[in-house]
C-alpha cells in the first residue's frame, strides 16, 4: 500500500503548489521515494513536482481519462514508492463546469481513499478561519479532511489567533507557513513559468519551498496521516497490459469517462510484429514545448514505437529515421524568433509532413505548424496564420473526430482541454479535426451549437485541444500504425 495525501485549498491562489512541492521535496530529502501527482489537466505544476522528487509528475484527470482510471493510473505512477503527494486543482470542490463533482479534487480524493490536507490562505482572517474549515470539512462526509496548513501567516500573534479559533474544530493544524518571497514562482499569461525555462532558479525555488515546509510543518504527523489511508484494491494501469488484451480501468463515453468506451482490442504481445524494427516517433521537447503527459510516450512505446525527444530550439534535424512526429503544447509565442531562426528544422518538419508521415500537434504544435506566428515564419505545413490574443480560451472539450486522421477515425470520441491566448486564421486546403460538443450535463437551454476545430491534411492532425491518451489508448496504436510498421498495419487498419 502506498501512503498518500491530497493537498487541496478553498480556492486557487492559496498556495497549493508551494505546499505540495515543498512537501514532496522535504519528504524526498528524508530518503523517501515520493510519487508526485496533479489533479486536472495542468502541465506546468508537474514539472516542479518532478524537480522535487526525481520522478515524472503525473496527472489524474477524471474528465479526460474517466473515473475508472484514476486509481489504476495512480497505482501505476506510485509503484514502488513510499509516499504519494497529490496536488489538487482550483478549490477542493470545483470541477468540470455544470457536471457536479466530476474532475474535482474532492472526487479524486474519494476515488483514491486519500486524506485531504487543506491549505488555507490566512492572510486576511483570524477567527473566521474556523468557520471556513468547518464548512469545507462538513460539506461532503465522504471527503476526509485530516488537517490544515495555514499559509501566509503574518506574525506570532496572528498564528496564536488562528490556532485558538481552530482549537475546537476537530481538524488539527499540521503546519503554519509565514510569508516568504523566496518560495514564489513567477507567472505569466498561462500560469507559472515552466521549469524548463528557469532551471537553476526553479531548483532554488523548490529548495526554498522544502526548507519552508520542513520548518513550518509537522512532517511526522503528515506522514502518519498519509499512512492512515486504506488499501485501494486497484490494479495498476499498464500500457503493455492493454495491448495484451487486459484492459485496466473502464474509461467510458459517459459523463464519468474520457475514452471511446468498451474494451480495448488485443493486438498481440509483439507490437513490432516480429520485424525487429520499431518506428521512430520524434517528440518535441525543450523550453518551447514543455506540455506532455508521461503516459503518451509509454503508450507509444507499448504500441511498438521507439520514442526520441528533440528540441526545436536547438536541433537542426529530426531524429534519424523519424517516421512519426508528436508536437505537444508549450509556449512557442515566447520563442517565436528562435524557432523561426532554426530554418533547417522547419524545412525538415515540412518535408516530413508532405511525405504523408503521421504528425500529431496540439496547441503549441498547431502554432508551430502554421505559416506564421505573430508575423514570424513557422513551418508552413498549414495554410494558416496564428497570433496572440487578449482573450483566454479555457475549458474541457468533448470532441468527435470529423475527419479520418492518424489519431482517430471519423466518429471517434475523445475528451480534451483547451488553454491558450492565441487565435489562428485558417486558409484553405485542410479538413477540420474535431467537432466540439457541449459536455454531458449542460442544460438544454444553455447548449450552444457545435463547432468544428483543428486541421487534418495528409497525415497531419493539428488542434488546439489537448488530449490524454490514457483515456483513449487506441490513439497511440493508430498513430504507430500510420508510421508504416505499427501493429495495426498488418491487421489492415
Amino acid at each position: 500500500m502506498v501512503a498518500r495525501l491530497v493537498i487541496a485549498a478553498p480556492s486557487s491562489g492559496a498556495g497549493k503548489t508551494t505546499v505540495a512541492t515543498g512537501l514532496m521535496a522535504a519528504f524526498a530529502g528524508r530518503g523517501l521515494a515520493v510519487s508526485p501527482h496533479k489533479v486536472g489537466p495542468d502541465y506546468i505544476d508537474p514539472g516542479y513536482h518532478a524537480l522535487a522528487t526525481g520522478r515524472p509528475g503525473r496527472n489524474l484527470d477524471a474528465y479526460m481519462c474517466g473515473t475508472g482510471l484514476i486509481a489504476p493510473l495512480f497505482e501505476h505512477g506510485a509503484r514502488g514508492c513510499d509516499l504519494a503527494v497529490v496536488e489538487g486543482v482550483m478549490g477542493l470542490y470545483d470541477g468540470a463546469a455544470d457536471q457536479g463533482e466530476l474532475a474535482s479534487t474532492a472526487q479524486v480524493a474519494k476515488l483514491l481513499k486519500a486524506p485531504v490536507v487543506l491549505v488555507v490562505d490566512a492572510s486576511s482572517q483570524s477567527r473566521s478561519v474556523a468557520a471556513l474549515v468547518h464548512g469545507f470539512a462538513s460539506w461532503d462526509p465522504e471527503v476526509r479532511i485530516g488537517g490544515v496548513i495555514l499559509n501566509k501567516v503574518a506574525t506570532d500573534r496572528h498564528e496564536h489567533l488562528l490556532r485558538e479559533a481552530l482549537g475546537e474544530s476537530g481538524v488539527p493544524v499540521l503546519g503554519v507557513l509565514r510569508r516568504a518571497p523566496a518560495v514564489a514562482t513567477p507567472s505569466r499569461h498561462l500560469g507559472l513559468v515552466p521549469v524548463a525555462e528557469r532551471q537553476s532558479a526553479a531548483v532554488e525555488a523548490v529548495r526554498a519551498q522544502a526548507d519552508q515546509v520542513r520548518d513550518g510543518c509537522d512532517l511526522d504527523a503528515l506522514l502518519a496521516l498519509a499512512r492512515s489511508a486504506p488499501e485501494l484494491h486497484a490494479e495498476a494501469w499498464d500500457p503493455h497490459g492493454l495491448w495484451a488484451g487486459v484492459p485496466l480501468g473502464t474509461p467510458s463515453g459517459g459523463s464519468s469517462g474520457g475514452g471511446t468506451g468498451g474494451h480495448h482490442p488485443a493486438i498481440g504481445p509483439d507490437p513490432a510484429n516480429g520485424s525487429g524494427r520499431r518506428p521512430t516517433v520524434a517528440v518535441a521537447g525543450g523550453a518551447a514545448f514543455t506540455f506532455s503527459y508521461a503516459e503518451h510516450a509509454e503508450l507509444l512505446e507499448a504500441a511498438g514505437a521507439e520514442v526520441v525527444t528533440f528540441d526545436p530550439l536547438r536541433d537542426e534535424a529530426l531524429p534519424e529515421g523519424t517516421s512519426g512526429l508528436v508536437i505537444g503544447g508549450g509556449f512557442p509565442e515566447m520563442y517565436g524568433a528562435e524557432l523561426s531562426a532554426n530554418e533547417p528544422l522547419r524545412k525538415a518538419v515540412a518535408e516530413l509532413a508532405r511525405s504523408g508521415a503521421p504528425v500529431a500537434a496540439e496547441c503549441a504544435g498547431l502554432l508551430y505548424l502554421a505559416r506564421s506566428l505573430d508575423g514570424t515564419p513557422m513551418c508552413g505545413v498549414l495554410d494558416a496564420d496564428a497570433r496572440m490574443s487578449e482573450r483566454l480560451t479555457l475549458g474541457y472539450r468533448d470532441a468527435v473526430a470529423v475527419s479520418d486522421s492518424p489519431l482517430a477515425a471519423t466518429g471517434a470520441r475523445m475528451r480534451g482541454h483547451e488553454f491558450h491566448r492565441t487565435v489562428i486564421e485558417p486558409g484553405a486546403g485542410a479538413a477540420a479535426a474535431w467537432g466540439l460538443r457541449q459536455p454531458v450535463g449542460v442544460p438544454p437551454a444553455r447548449r450552444a451549437r457545435g463547432s468544428v476545430e483543428g486541421f487534418v491534411q495528409q497525415g497531419v492532425h493539428a488542434s488546439y485541444v489537448h488530449t490524454h491518451w490514457a483515456g483513449a489508448p487506441e490513439a497511440a496504436v493508430r498513430f504507430v500504425a500510420h508510421c508504416g510498421r505499427g501493429p495495426e498495419a498488418e491487421r489492415g487498419a
